[in-house]
Protein backbone atom coordinates (compact mmCIF):
# COMPACT_ATOMS: atom_id res chain seq x y z
CA UNK A 1 0.00 0.00 0.00
CA UNK A 2 1.30 3.42 -0.91
CA UNK A 3 -0.39 5.42 1.84
CA UNK A 4 -2.67 7.37 -0.48
CA UNK A 5 -5.26 4.82 -1.56
CA UNK A 6 -5.00 2.95 1.73
CA UNK A 7 -5.34 6.10 3.90
CA UNK A 8 -2.42 5.18 6.16
CA UNK A 9 -2.06 8.83 7.04
CA UNK A 10 -4.67 11.58 7.34
CA UNK A 11 -5.67 13.20 4.08
CA UNK A 12 -6.08 16.97 4.29
CA UNK A 13 -8.24 18.46 1.59
CA UNK A 14 -9.27 22.12 1.28
CA UNK A 15 -12.88 21.45 2.28
CA UNK A 16 -15.26 22.43 5.06
CA UNK A 17 -18.99 22.04 5.52
CA UNK A 18 -21.01 24.75 3.75
CA UNK A 19 -24.71 23.76 3.61
CA UNK A 20 -27.23 20.96 3.44
CA UNK A 21 -30.90 20.82 2.45
CA UNK A 22 -34.01 20.43 4.60
CA UNK A 23 -37.52 20.07 3.19
CA UNK A 24 -40.30 21.99 4.94
CA UNK A 25 -44.06 21.96 4.35
CA UNK A 26 -44.98 25.48 5.53
CA UNK A 27 -42.68 28.48 5.02
CA UNK A 28 -44.08 30.78 7.70
CA UNK A 29 -44.29 28.11 10.40
CA UNK A 30 -40.78 26.81 9.68
CA UNK A 31 -39.24 30.28 9.35
CA UNK A 32 -40.67 31.30 12.74
CA UNK A 33 -39.50 28.08 14.39
CA UNK A 34 -35.95 28.08 13.03
CA UNK A 35 -35.53 31.81 13.75
CA UNK A 36 -37.04 31.85 17.26
CA UNK A 37 -36.18 28.38 18.56
CA UNK A 38 -33.00 27.40 16.73
CA UNK A 39 -31.52 30.87 16.21
CA UNK A 40 -31.27 30.98 12.42
CA UNK A 41 -30.79 34.11 10.37
CA UNK A 42 -33.51 33.99 7.70
CA UNK A 43 -32.12 34.60 4.22
CA UNK A 44 -34.49 35.12 1.27
CA UNK A 45 -33.12 34.99 -2.26
CA UNK A 46 -35.08 34.75 -5.49
CA UNK A 47 -38.23 33.55 -3.73
CA UNK A 48 -36.41 30.85 -1.78
CA UNK A 49 -35.42 30.65 1.88
CA UNK A 50 -32.28 29.53 3.69
CA UNK A 51 -31.38 29.43 7.36
CA UNK A 52 -27.89 30.73 8.14
CA UNK A 53 -25.91 29.78 11.25
CA UNK A 54 -22.56 31.62 11.48
CA UNK A 55 -20.48 29.69 8.92
CA UNK A 56 -23.02 27.10 7.70
CA UNK A 57 -26.45 27.15 6.14
CA UNK A 58 -29.60 25.09 5.67
CA UNK A 59 -31.02 25.52 2.18
CA UNK A 60 -34.71 24.77 1.96
CA UNK A 61 -36.99 22.87 -0.33
CA UNK A 62 -40.66 23.54 0.20
CA UNK A 63 -43.95 24.68 -1.28
CA UNK A 64 -43.51 26.17 -4.75
CA UNK A 65 -39.80 25.35 -5.02
CA UNK A 66 -38.65 23.10 -7.88
CA UNK A 67 -34.93 22.64 -7.21
CA UNK A 68 -32.59 21.05 -9.72
CA UNK A 69 -30.69 18.79 -9.35
CA UNK A 70 -32.16 16.69 -6.55
CA UNK A 71 -30.77 13.85 -4.48
CA UNK A 72 -31.68 10.44 -5.86
CA UNK A 73 -34.01 10.02 -2.88
CA UNK A 74 -35.06 13.52 -1.85
CA UNK A 75 -35.59 14.11 1.85
CA UNK A 76 -39.28 14.61 2.70
CA UNK A 77 -40.56 17.16 5.24
CA UNK A 78 -39.80 15.67 8.65
CA UNK A 79 -37.04 13.43 7.28
CA UNK A 80 -33.97 15.28 8.57
CA UNK A 81 -31.79 14.72 11.63
CA UNK A 82 -29.71 17.78 12.55
CA UNK A 83 -27.53 18.84 15.46
CA UNK A 84 -26.77 22.42 16.48
CA UNK A 85 -24.14 23.46 19.01
CA UNK A 86 -25.57 25.34 22.01
CA UNK A 87 -22.83 27.66 23.28
CA UNK A 88 -23.93 27.72 26.91
CA UNK A 89 -24.89 25.12 29.51
CA UNK A 90 -27.48 22.60 28.31
CA UNK A 91 -29.75 23.66 31.18
CA UNK A 92 -30.19 27.00 29.39
CA UNK A 93 -31.19 25.17 26.20
CA UNK A 94 -33.78 23.23 28.23
CA UNK A 95 -35.17 26.52 29.60
CA UNK A 96 -35.17 28.04 26.09
CA UNK A 97 -37.17 25.16 24.60
CA UNK A 98 -39.66 25.22 27.49
CA UNK A 99 -40.10 28.97 26.98
CA UNK A 100 -41.11 28.25 23.37
CA UNK A 101 -43.35 25.28 24.33
CA UNK A 102 -41.11 22.82 22.50
CA UNK A 103 -41.26 19.30 23.92
CA UNK A 104 -37.92 17.66 24.73
CA UNK A 105 -37.97 14.05 23.53
CA UNK A 106 -34.72 12.91 25.13
CA UNK A 107 -32.08 14.33 27.35
CA UNK A 108 -29.96 15.65 28.66
CA UNK A 109 -27.79 12.73 27.57
CA UNK A 110 -24.12 12.34 26.79
CA UNK A 111 -23.29 12.34 23.08
CA UNK A 112 -20.25 12.59 20.84
CA UNK A 113 -20.21 15.49 18.38
CA UNK A 114 -17.83 17.44 16.16
CA UNK A 115 -15.92 18.76 19.19
CA UNK A 116 -15.90 15.54 21.20
CA UNK A 117 -18.02 14.59 24.19
CA UNK A 118 -20.97 16.82 24.96
CA UNK A 119 -24.41 16.92 26.53
CA UNK A 120 -27.45 16.87 24.23
CA UNK A 121 -31.19 17.31 24.21
CA UNK A 122 -33.46 16.18 21.38
CA UNK A 123 -36.63 17.82 20.05
CA UNK A 124 -38.54 18.13 16.76
CA UNK A 125 -39.23 20.87 14.25
CA UNK A 126 -42.83 21.52 13.13
CA UNK A 127 -42.57 18.89 10.35
CA UNK A 128 -41.14 16.24 12.68
CA UNK A 129 -37.44 16.39 11.78
CA UNK A 130 -35.28 15.38 14.72
CA UNK A 131 -33.19 18.25 16.08
CA UNK A 132 -30.49 18.23 18.72
CA UNK A 133 -28.77 20.89 20.78
CA UNK A 134 -25.34 19.78 22.00
CA UNK A 135 -23.35 21.67 24.60
CA UNK A 136 -19.66 21.19 25.22
CA UNK A 137 -19.58 23.52 28.25
CA UNK A 138 -20.86 21.02 30.80
CA UNK A 139 -19.30 17.76 29.60
CA UNK A 140 -19.25 16.22 33.07
CA UNK A 141 -22.77 17.19 34.16
CA UNK A 142 -24.99 14.62 32.48
CA UNK A 143 -28.50 13.96 33.74
CA UNK A 144 -30.48 11.10 32.25
CA UNK A 145 -33.93 12.70 32.01
CA UNK A 146 -35.57 16.12 31.93
CA UNK A 147 -38.33 16.42 34.53
CA UNK A 148 -41.49 18.25 33.42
Amino acid sequence: MDGICGYLFPVSLPTKFDHCVVHVSDWERSNNFYRDVVGAELVEKNGRWAYRFANAQLNLHGPGVKPEPLARIAVPPGGSDLCFEWSGPISRAVEHLKMHDVKIELGPVQRFGARGDGTSIYFRDPDGSLLEFISYTDRNKVRSQVKD
